[in-house]
């Protein structure tokens, strides 16, 4: 039986830990485009798809889908709330190497 490139990055993806990291380097990239595949493709990965995301965030299933369609341009509060959805949380670091000082 041959398995689709899909199934696997799904199977991956259902790693909490995986997926926490493959978000975290969505967010470094920083293209908004990025961001919201790797939340779209994350929250196709766990039980219940886009819609169990939403239920899990207190979101409608329809604003959940055009939050994270290529278009889609969610307030933080949205994406704080699909970021719980997750079970995972955010956390901002000081860059290992700083070419820059704040103004």
């Amino acid at each position: 039986m041959t398995r689709n490139v899909r199934q696997t990055h799904n199977e991956i993806l259902k790693d909490p830990e995986v997926a926490a990291e493959y978000l975290s380097e969505a967010l470094e990239d920083g293209t908004p485009s990025i961001v919201l595949m790797a939340l779209r493709n994350i929250a196709e990965a766990q039980e219940g798809g886009i819609a169990g995301l939403a239920a899990r965030s207190n979101l409608g299933r329809e604003s959940m889908y055009k939050m994270l369609s290529e278009s889609g341009n969610p307030k933080l509060s949205s994406f704080t709330q699909v970021i719980s959805g997750l079970g995972l949380h955010l956390k901002v670091e000081v860059p290992t190497t700083t070419n820059t000082k704040p103004a």
